[in-house]
């Protein structure tokens, strides 16, 4: 198993996506770049394995 691959990612159509629904338009180019280097500060990431793992794996795997 690759402990670095990459498990899940956001790509900037997906914050332009956001973007069109909460602003009703697409981010500029220095938008974009700002939430590049802020986004990881929302993100609960720790709280979003938890629950995936509680809700999808049982203790008792054997592989």
């Amino acid at each position: 198993m690759n402990t670095d691959e990459i498990i899940y990612q956001l790509t900037v159509r997906d914050l332009q996506a956001v973007a069109n629904d909460e602003l009703g338009r697409e981010l500029t180019t220095k938008e974009v770049e700002l939430l590049r280097d802020k986004i990881g500060d929302y993100i609960n990431w720790y709280n979003a394995i938890a629950n995936t793992i509680t809700f999808n794996v049982t203790k008792d795997a054997t592989n």
